[in-house]
């Protein structure tokens, strides 16, 4: 099932893409909202971008970036030293 997610968030990155340009109401001088529609698009635009990073975070993060890589603090000392950097 969650394969099947990120397939449908992957395909709606596509649809987004496509959408950003609002060539159909370049010439539109109606207004929506107390702005012009060109400007509402744009704003319902930007909320649905950020709906869908929401999602892509929630179900389509790689999980391999999770995994947390410990190291010893004597390790990262001798390295710092090894290459003259001080800090």
């Amino acid at each position: 099932m969650n394969k099947r997610i990120r397939w449908i968030l992957y395909a709606a990155i596509v649809v987004l893409y496509v959408l950003h340009n609002d060539f159909w109401f370049w010439e539109d001088p109606r207004i929506v909202l107390g702005l012009p529609v060109g400007l509402t698009y744009h704003i319902g635009y930007n909320l649905a971008a950020a709906v869908l990073l929401f999602l892509l975070v929630r179900f389509a993060w790689p999980s391999h970036l999770e995994v947390a890589v410990e190291q010893p603090a004597e390790a990262s000392s001798t390295d710092a030293g090894a290459t003259g950097g001080e800090r």
